[in-house]
């Protein structure tokens, strides 16, 4: 692996690691759509979609948990929360995970063009920003809810190689009606139980090309932390809106692929 190469996976893992503390995403939705268009672009070779999926998986869970750690200690970690939706992701999103090595790459990029096109519909909605800055002992749900939709949306992220947040933050926001903040710094606790369980899928089946991923956590650790400290000082009208146009403009990418590819 040459020298460029290694930069600009450094720099790639350092942009999405920023985001990901920033929106409180693992940060696969921006990574997924950088490694399968730029590399041709940079006149490097392709990197195959199952290989992409590996790698989001691996600076998915190290970002979040970087951000995560931030996030809780200003109480906006929900645990209960966490560990109704985690653990039912965490099933779910490890048999979609062993599932993906038989998926061809079109049905994956489906899979994950459907995810990104309903996430952005969500985002669309208009909501109250009125509570975005409670603490996570103020927040309260519907626990059935949480297992049934976690149960759906890990099935589907474990098969596309991500941790989910873009799909669970509107989730969080729409259907489980969760303040932002904690909705942010949950979906990164959530984060790494689906992303703990898509990474052990893709890794025992050969999915992670480990010397990639040096690179990319080398500049999404820190990059994490630093997007965390931001993040918990910005608007959270900004913050949903600049999430939204993210997942609208890589659901539109991803779309366009999908049809070039028929």
């Amino acid at each position: 692996m040459d020298a460029a190469l290694l930069l600009f996976l450094a720099l790639i893992g350092a942009f999405v690691g920023f985001l990901s503390g920033l929106l409180g995403i693992g940060g696969g939705i921006v990574m997924f759509p950088l490694l399968l268009y730029v590399p041709p672009l940079l006149g490097f070779n392709g990197i195959d979609v199952k290989s992409i999926t590996g790698l989001t998986m691996v600076q998915g869970f190290f970002s979040a948990l970087t951000a995560m750690l931030y996030y809780n200690k200003n109480a906006l970690v929900n645990k209960p929360l966490v560990l109704t939706l985690g653990l039912s992701v965490f099933l779910s999103s490890l048999i979609g995970s062993l599932a993906s090595k038989w998926a061809t790459d079109s049905t994956l990029l489906m899979v994950f063009g459907m995810l990104a096109l309903i996430a952005s519909i969500m985002m669309l909605i208009p909501r109250n920003y009125h509570d975005d800055d409670l603490t996570e002992e103020k927040v309260f749900f519907h626990k059935t809810t949480a297992i049934v939709i976690g149960i759906v949306l890990g099935l589907s992220i474990g098969l596309v190689g991500q941790g989910g947040a873009f799909i669970l933050i509107p989730t969080l926001l729409y259907i489980l009606k969760i303040p932002l903040r904690v909705a942010l710094g949950s979906t990164l606790a959530i984060g790494l139980f689906s992303s703990s369980a898509g990474l052990i899928g893709k890794s025992v089946t050969g999915q992670v090309p480990l010397l990639m991923s040096i690179p990319i956590l080398a500049g999404a650790i820190p990059a994490a932390r630093l997007g965390s400290v931001v993040g918990k000082k910005t608007n959270t009208r900004f913050l949903k809106w600049l999430l939204a146009v993210i997942i609208f403009i890589t659901a539109i990418k991803v779309w366009i692929d999908i049809f070039n590819r028929r």
